[in-house]
């Protein structure tokens, strides 16, 4: 016979279609009875690069962020939160009354004293607030009156993966979509060559791992999830063309492939089919927009000087906070930095000294350079890990040794520009910082407020999946209007 039988079709035995069939139109019944929109259901005509919500909720005080993640915990005692009266404590054991309010992690279940330890490194007052900074950070204290530090900060986890998960989809729980991708899903991209969401990971820093489901796009379309720019030839992976492909061969290639896909998208109505036909388009012109874009030796001596050598060695922590700021120029949404390191159980002070030369300078460059350039004033600079650390010390405590284990009570976090208070300090721990005293920031309340500052009402910004509406913040979070000018 020479008669075509189309392949789906073929792929079906009559007894396989009607047992699904049965389903499916009983479900599609069901589904108009309740009222329930389809599972694909989406905007007619929905350009994903432009986000459903258009413009946002209301006037956005930032057009972008660019969030630079701490990962693995950085102990807020050696860096912001000063705490004179662990000096006067000192060895001795944290009361049990103090100890008894928070969580403590499996690694310390066996550790039967728990002595409290002072910092080992001095802090100083700085800028016109006389905001305490340890010297750990000379650069980064240099420019505070920039900086709006909320050190009440606390969350719900206690374990790495699911508090960095929690940080950044606001669930413990993996699959759940980032910020980044809520953002470009809500206002999309403002420049039609970029992706709206950038992951840049530093190399070669720490041994705690990181779950790509940080910056996936979750329950989204998949053309909302984080593209991550690597060091290297090639920056995206699968971007350039194979040998012997030129950009004329790959616009045929994918103006066939789209009819194929267009004609699957009538057919199914599956969204996705659409992600990956706007996906082939981005990728085909991010293949002009991308290698002259991650190829930082055109940046002058000056701004080396200014963000550090390691600026000059690619995928370090400066190389990608230099390549972070040329995003910010050419209007990506979300750009976010990822930076691990600082889960320091033992050998606390060498630990994050190396930390902090690693990111001081190139941190504060950032900011001075966005300042420079007029930038900073609608880009939202964040910087914080996933929890603090304790109090007392993990382990043996030594004239020159000691670690800090896990702490979801209470750490620090700071944001710069983008509408956050300049100058200002939130919130306040206990003598030991082991507990919020004042003006706890919950992670959802610090999610709220950064969609507030990018325009968006996060109660409002929401996504139908498997019968109920999910949104970033789940059914909590409040803007805190004290962390904004």
């Amino acid at each position: 016979m020479d008669k075509q039988i189309p392949i789906l079709q073929a792929s079906l035995s009559r007894r396989s279609f009607l047992r699904k069939s049965t389903f499916g139109l009983g479900g599609i019944a069901l589904s108009q009875l309740m009222g329930v929109p389809s599972a694909f259901a989406r905007p007619a005509d929905q350009d994903p690069s432009k986000g459903i919500l258009g413009n946002g909720h209301f006037p956005a005080k930032a057009k972008r962020v660019i969030y630079l993640f701490q990962s693995g915990g950085p102990s807020q005692i050696e860096l912001f939160d000063y705490k004179p009266a662990l000096a006067q404590w000192h060895g001795q054991e944290i009361p049990d009354s103090i100890r008894g309010t928070q969580r403590n992690s499996g690694m310390v279940t066996n550790q039967s004293t728990f002595p409290l330890v002072q910092s080992f490194t001095p802090f100083k007052q700085y800028g016109a607030n006389g905001t305490w900074v340890s010297d750990l950070l000379p650069y980064t204290s240099k420019v505070i009156d920039e900086v709006c530090l909320i050190k009440s900060m606390y969350t719900e986890a206690i374990n790495h993966e699911p508090a960095v998960i929690f940080m950044q989809t606001g669930s413990q729980i993996s699959g759940r979509p980032s910020m980044g991708s809520w953002l470009s899903y809500g206002l999309g991209s403002e420049n039609e060559n970029m992706p709206a969401f950038v992951v840049l990971v530093s190399q070669g820093k720490g041994s705690q791992p990181l779950n790509a489901q940080s910056w996936g796009n979750g329950f989204l379309p998949s053309y909302h999830q984080g593209v991550q720019f690597r060091s290297g030839k090639e920056p995206v992976l699968y971007l350039n063309n194979p040998q012997g492909i030129d950009m004329s061969h790959r616009r045929q290639a994918l103006d066939y492939i789209q009819k194929f896909n267009a004609l699957q998208a009538d057919q199914w109505g599956d969204p996705e089919i659409e992600s990956k036909i706007n996906q082939y388009e981005m990728a085909y012109r991010m293949q002009t927009a991308v290698p002259d874009l991650v190829d930082l030796s055109d940046e002058p001596d000056h701004i080396y000087d200014l963000y550090g050598e390691d600026a000059r060695i690619p995928g370090t922590y400066a190389s990608n906070c230099l390549l972070a700021r040329r995003l910010a120029e050419e209007d990506v949404r979300f750009i976010q930095l990822y930076h691990t390191g600082w889960d320091q159980h033992g050998g606390l002070p060498s630990g994050i000294s190396r930390q902090a030369k690693s990111t001081d300078q190139a941190t504060a460059a950032l900011l001075v350079d966005l300042k420079q350039r007029g930038l900073l004033e609608d880009t939202l600079v964040i910087w914080g890990g996933e929890f603090g650390r304790t109090s007392f010390s993990q382990g043996r405590l030594t004239e020159t040794n000691y670690g800090r284990d896990h702490h979801p009570g209470c750490f620090t976090m700071w944001m710069a520009g983008g509408g956050a208070r300049p100058g200002y300090v939130h919130g306040a721990t206990d003598a030991f910082s082991y507990n919020v005293a004042e003006d706890g920031v919950h992670v959802h309340d610090l999610q709220a407020t950064i969609l507030h500052l990018m325009g968006i009402d996060h109660v409002r910004l929401t996504y139908r999946h498997q019968g109920r509406r999910f949104r970033l913040t789940d059914v909590h979070g409040i803007v805190k209007q004290e962390l904004m000018v």
